[in-house]
């Protein structure tokens, strides 16, 4: 029987080489497809995608018969590879010289470089391959099956069982792949962002606090009664008696030229066309209290405490803010008067909202504790100012401007750039 000639052999190498790599980039793409855009073109109609999508419903199968071609190939090539080099050198030497060399053209041209680029474009290279993979998974099946079995029980005997995971996104890991895995418009990235962090956030994190809440006292006579009715800035307003714990309605806006068309109406008359006040928990997460202000059909909240005590007002605008920022063009609507000074320093109300002086100022002032200025000062001297003071909060110089009613109504911030020497706080009167 006649021997194959060198030129078949490398011929046949070369063959073997070119499937090797194939088979290695073709596993490289499959597992590489990011799921979620292998979903989108499945719907889309595209046939390679829901031929991958199908092999990816087993992937120790698609695995298997991968991995059972890649290694038929090349041991195939190893050992034309040993018959040429034997050719021209004894056997001892072939059989080092030959794994050797093949080594070296397999891992080149079968390994790195297919898989770069299997990599690089992955759908470029699993929807096509997918029409070859998909016969002969199906042709190779009975030997696939038995070799996954084998491998499996082994790797079950070496190792504990774990749950598999399953292939959903957690909020971090969305969160991730929102900021930095899409094209998006930065505009809309940040949206999608301030969707995912309203349930780290709560309702008395942008309510209205009480000493701000504009509502009807029953308390006053009639006349103040309607002239705060016309000056009235908000569409709702509570109506409350003497103090706003006393709380006996919400009047709609909308309902109040009934009101004032009548020269004789009463405060009786204001009760009537007043709703039920809707209240919520302080601590309620915002993605909840959306959801809730649409199951009750509701757009104004009363925020209480754990006494019952009435905390503010949060409204369903507020929340839309928290999704797609202000409304308002002006920077410092959110939180009171502000002025930037040449120096980078900014002065601020002590009332000021340190989520919202972080957000339009790009700050990072610590907000897990105190919603406000005011409040971020008291936590850290522990006690209330008589007099101006300068303190440091983290990278943060705070120079109270002024103080009054047992409050900072004013102060001036400014983020150091190099940190203090001293590593905590410290307050200089």
């Amino acid at each position: 029987m006649n021997e194959p000639s060198v030129g078949v052999l490398l011929l046949t190498i070369l063959a073997m080489i070119v499937l090797s790599a194939y088979f290695s980039g073709s596993e490289t793409a499959m597992m590489r497809l990011n799921r979620y855009r292998l979903r989108h073109f499945v719907k889309q109609g595209h046939r390679g995608a829901r031929k991958a999508s199908r092999l990816l419903q087993r992937p120790d199968r698609l695995i298997g018969v991968i991995l059972l071609g890649n290694n038929l190939v090349n041991f195939i090539a190893a050992g034309c590879a040993t018959v040429v080099v034997g050719r021209y050198l004894s056997e001892q030497a072939a059989a080092i010289v030959a794994p050797v060399l093949l080594t070296l053209i397999v891992l080149l041209f079968a390994e790195v470089t297919p898989k770069t680029l299997a990599e690089r474009r992955p759908e470029l290279v699993a929807f096509p391959s997918s029409f070859v993979l998909a016969p002969l998974l199906k042709a190779c099946q009975p030997l696939v099956v038995m070799v996954n079995a084998v491998g499996n029980s082994l790797a079950n005997a070496l190792t504990r069982r774990a749950k598999a995971e399953p292939d959903e996104l957690s909020a971090a890991e969305l969160r991730t792949v929102v900021g930095e895995g899409t094209a998006l418009p930065p505009e809309r990235q940040d949206m999608l962002l301030r969707i995912l962090d309203l349930e780290h956030a709560t309702v008395d994190d942008v309510m209205v606090p009480r000493s701000e809440i504009v509502g009807i006292d029953l308390a006053d006579n009639v006349a103040d009664i309607a002239t705060t009715i016309r000056n009235a800035h908000h569409t709702r307003l509570p109506v409350y008696r003497e103090h706003v714990n006393n709380l006996e309605g919400v009047l709609h806006v909308r309902r109040a030229p009934r009101l004032l068309s009548r020269e004789d109406f009463t405060k009786e008359d204001v009760l009537a066309e007043a709703e039920d006040p809707y209240f919520v928990p302080e601590a309620t997460p915002l993605h909840k209290q959306l959801a809730s202000f649409r199951a009750e059909k509701q757009r104004l909240a009363l925020v209480v405490d754990e006494y019952g005590d009435v905390q503010g007002v949060v409204t369903l605008e507020d929340i839309l803010e928290e999704i797609v920022g202000e409304f308002t063009t002006n920077v410092a609507a959110g939180f009171g008067d502000l002025r930037l000074e040449d120096d980078g320093a900014c002065i601020l109300e002590g009332r000021a909202l340190l989520r919202d002086v972080n957000r339009s100022l790009g700050w990072s002032l610590p907000i897990a504790g105190p919603r406000t200025l005011n409040g971020l000062v008291v936590e850290h001297l522990e006690f209330i100012p008589e007099t101006n003071i300068c303190l440091q909060v983290g990278s943060y110089r705070i120079e109270t401007l002024q103080i009054a009613d047992n409050m900072v109504r004013s102060a001036r911030v400014r983020e150091v750039p190099e940190p203090l020497e001293r590593a905590r706080d410290t307050a200089i009167a």
